[in-house]
């Protein structure tokens, strides 16, 4: 932020940082004693030259490529908080590129249209992804494809995104097993109290395992009926 080569107050920094304005005193005294050329003083605001070299953070057109692209893929499809979050990365990103490579951002030719994805939807993911890391019970009704609806009390464990679909993949304590749900047919969804354990068998990595065993049954099974399809 202070890179931009305008000056910020110990105010804007603070609530942008969401800090205390002491705190910014503090770090920018302590930056400045290692030798940081921050300029500037409270009450006018502070700057770093832009000339100023950072520990490095240099890319390749290729690697400045995909970072945008995934940042314009994110502020698309991701949740509401991902949004602000990836467009914060392309501004720091942007802010200690030499001028040639910040040139080539303007000029890459990757989008990733962002206006099929609901706001609701957004706060929606935001919402089961930190019950994910919490570790939250969450419950919620479901409309399956077939039209038929229910309630469920899941445990809520990773998302996945397929490409305009996200799903929840959790224990259903309704099931007793591992059940995946679409994100845009949940309705109602309330984040519990409780904390649940991850225990084996019921954890991420044992449903990955069981996705792998079935991917690879399925394709045994496939090798093995080819030569009945040939005439």
């Amino acid at each position: 932020m202070l890179r931009s080569g305008r000056l910020r107050t110990a105010r804007a920094l603070a609530e942008r940082l969401q800090v205390s304005e002491r705190t910014i005193y503090r770090d920018v005294r302590d930056l400045q004693l290692n030798g940081q050329p921050i300029e500037g003083e409270a009450g006018v605001g502070y700057t770093l030259r832009r000339e100023f070299d950072l520990p490095p953070l240099m890319f390749t057109p290729e690697e400045l490529t995909a970072l945008v692209l995934g940042a314009r893929l994110v502020k698309a499809w991701g949740g509401a908080e991902s949004v602000a979050a990836a467009s914060a990365a392309l501004a720091r990103i942007e802010a200690v590129l030499p001028p040639a490579l910040a040139e080539r951002l303007d000029s890459i030719m990757l989008y990733a249209p962002g206006f099929k994805l609901p706001q609701a939807q957004r706060k929606l993911i935001d919402k089961l992804h930190a019950a994910c890391l919490s570790c939250h019970a969450v419950e919620f009704a479901y409309l399956r494809l077939d039209g038929a609806g229910s309630e469920r009390t899941v445990r809520p464990l990773a998302l996945y995104f397929w490409g305009g679909v996200w799903t929840l993949v959790a224990w259903c304590e309704l099931r007793k097993d591992f059940r995946s749900f679409r994100v845009d047919r949940i309705a109602e969804c309330r984040v519990l109290e409780r904390v649940f354990e991850q225990k084996k068998g019921q954890r991420l990595s044992d449903y990955l395992r069981t996705v792998e065993r079935d991917v690879t049954e399925w394709v045994a099974a496939e090798q093995r009926m080819e030569p009945e399809r040939k005439p």
